[in-house]
């Protein structure tokens, strides 16, 4: 046996050691770190030396499904303990997202270039996003409400950011069968302000930039407590009804929804609030009208924009005092170039500008020179 030989034998066997002993350290280590997620409840993200675990937990209502996925630089450091979940390389060069609630996380964190297809490109308003629409550099996916196939597999993303409404997810599960990756992102899912809003780290994991993501989710939280604050000790908690008619039906948020929680934050009476439950309450219109017909606010009155389309398409509306006084606030006012509403798309991110506009509009000496970002009054 050569000098040379066993030169070469000797490193080898270092660099078996050494790599038996890194595996060895990452699985004890599995254990002893801790979720970075604060305030949502629909994924857990876990940083270890050389990947990080991204759990998605509620990817849509009421799901017994939970998905695990691996992200890596290089995925050869990735234990084998976790080869059986999907392995994800970062940071993400191409990428397809399928809801306009995505755009918002690939422009704060300047990785919107990375964006190579969209279903349904009308729906996004964001101004950053719509030039490179307007340029041509990111393709129509849209297939009758749905992601097209073929369309997909041309564009050969490095990741496909999917969601569900119900689980039935036929055409993301055949893209999936065409050797492409798939991550559900279930922030739409999300019952409280900040929750839905974290979901930016979901992003900074998969475009390696965490730090980013968590310096922008911490300026926004500090931002909305701090103006939570600000009307903790109001002396007066206005009346508030929600929601409006359609086919008959009275649709309300619950006592435990999102937007209910920002109602209260903003030092609003919502006259539902004790109700139970995150998702909407179903009532008729004499029920309503017993309830809330002097309700002083009426915030989100379904897709009106007017008080002339309300009261066309109801006289009844006109009887609220809310109406009478010209104190009906809409989220569906502002839109973007394409007829996108902007609230749709960006709120979910910005839960601070949301409960600045209802504490201008509850108490409106509170913030006197703050103008509405989302929230409008109805024209």
């Amino acid at each position: 046996m050569n000098s040379k030989f066993l030169k070469a034998f000797f490193f080898l066997g270092c660099f078996i050691l050494i790599s038996c002993n890194d595996k060895r350290e990452t699985k004890q280590n599995i254990e002893n770190v801790s979720n970075e997620i604060v305030y949502a409840t629909g994924f857990n993200l876990q940083h270890y030396d050389n990947f990080s675990v991204l759990k998605v937990n509620n990817p849509w209502p009421n799901s017994n499904q939970k998905y695990t996925y691996v992200l890596s630089k290089n995925l050869d450091k990735i234990p084998d303990s976790l080869s059986k979940y999907l392995q994800i390389q970062i940071p993400i060069q191409k990428a397809v997202v399928t809801s306009t609630t995505h755009i918002p996380s690939l422009v704060e964190l300047g990785v919107e270039n990375s964006l190579v297809g969209f279903p349904g490109l009308n729906y996004i308003s964001n101004e950053v996003i719509r030039k490179k629409i307007d340029a041509n550099q990111i393709k129509e996916l849209d297939d009758n409400e749905n992601v097209n196939l073929e369309l997909v597999i041309d564009l050969q993303p490095d990741l496909i950011i999917g969601h569900s409404y119900d689980g039935e997810n036929k055409k993301l599960e055949n893209i999936k069968n065409a050797g492409l990756k798939i991550v559900y992102n279930g922030d739409w899912v999300e019952n409280t302000p900040l929750g839905k809003a974290e979901w930016i780290k979901f992003f900074g994991a998969l475009y390696d930039k965490n730090y980013e993501a968590k310096m922008a989710f911490d300026k926004i939280v500090n931002s909305y407590n701090d103006a939570k604050k600000i009307v903790e000790n109001a002396s007066s908690k206005p009346t508030v009804l929600s929601g409006a008619l359609y086919q008959d039906v009275w649709y309300l948020p619950e006592g435990e929804s999102w937007m209910a929680q920002f109602i209260k934050d903003a030092g609003g009476n919502y006259l539902w609030s004790e109700s139970k439950g995150v998702g909407s309450i179903s009532l008729g219109f004499e029920t309503v009208f017993d309830k809330a017909q002097n309700a002083q606010f009426w915030i989100g009155p379904g897709e009106f924009t007017s008080y002339e389309q309300m009261q066309k398409a109801n006289p009844h509306y006109a009887e609220f005092s809310a109406f009478k006084n010209k104190n009906v606030y809409s989220y569906s006012v502002k839109k973007g170039a394409s007829g996108g509403t902007l609230f749709y798309e960006e709120a979910p991110n910005r839960p601070d500008l949301i409960l600045k506009d209802l504490i201008h509009i509850f108490h409106p000496n509170v913030l006197p020179n703050y103008k509405p970002y989302f929230i409008e009054p109805l024209k």
